[in-house]
């Protein structure tokens, strides 16, 4: 199409984050010109808003020069800001903000996954339940409004313009049968594994805590790491968490089709 990529993963983003996040090799990147690769800081976490005030940068740049942008990735809620914008999702008192994150500091993430499906048995559909993050910002927002987070995300009426005029969308999804997907993600995982993810985790290992880490493949590792599971078991377990992430892009991308 003879034109440039705009990534749309809310992680390929950070600099310090490569096999686990399958970031463009330089090879792709000379070939083609990618952008919002490796031009972050985990220590400076990047927000759909962010996201969205860049790219949408990008895009005017990209359309002066060619006909087309190629937006690529699976975060579907940066998508979603770039292409429509933001939901005004009511601001949270601090106290009940404090709260939440006091549950997720004392008791872990499995209580905080419990807490929020039994206030929102639907969560599951459109939130990672292994992001700590994520699921603390739904959690304050069901326990201030009693509303689920996503009924927030539904009216977003703030086109992408260029030039004045709405850029025209056009969706391509990829969606191979389930088992050809899911074997995809096991071959994925044990390749990046000999790549040298587990070093990668393991320079990564002071910074555990940070936002941008909490996501699949790091965090399995960490557990390693920690001694809470055996290696074998934290590799079976980011193919099982990326195989429900996959699910999750499905069901979230199914409603642009």
């Amino acid at each position: 199409m003879g034109t440039e990529i705009i990534s749309a993963d809310s992680r390929q983003c950070y600099r310090e984050l490569r096999i686990g996040v399958a970031r463009p090799t330089d090879a792709e990147r000379e070939a083609v010109p990618h952008h919002f690769i490796a031009n972050h800081t985990i220590h400076e976490p990047i927000t759909a808003a962010g996201f969205a005030k860049e790219a949408s940068q990008y895009v005017h740049f990209i359309l002066e020069q060619h006909d087309h942008v190629i937006v690529c990735g699976g975060t579907g809620l940066y998508i979603k800001a770039l292409v429509e914008g933001l939901d005004a999702i009511p601001e949270v008192p601090s106290e009940i903000r404090e709260q939440v994150v006091q549950l997720y500091t004392e008791k872990g993430i499995d209580n905080l996954r419990t807490e929020l499906q039994t206030r929102d048995t639907r969560s599951g559909d459109y939130i990672d339940l292994h992001n700590p993050q994520r699921m603390m910002r739904a959690l304050e927002v069901i326990l201030h409004t009693g509303e689920p987070i996503h009924a927030f995300q539904q009216n977003s009426t703030s086109p992408l313009v260029f030039n004045g005029d709405p850029v025209e969308l056009e969706y391509r999804i990829l969606h191979p049968e389930r088992e050809e997907l899911y074997q995809n993600i096991n071959e994925r995982v044990d390749r990046m594994m000999q790549e040298g993810l587990e070093q990668e985790v393991r320079d990564l290992y002071p910074y555990r805590q940070l936002s941008p880490l909490q996501t699949v493949g790091y965090q399995e590792l960490f557990d390693y790491l920690d001694g809470k599971c055996s290696r074998e078991e934290a590799v079976e377990k980011i193919k099982q968490h990326t195989r429900n992430y996959a699910k999750r892009q499905i069901t979230w991308f199914k409603r642009v089709q």
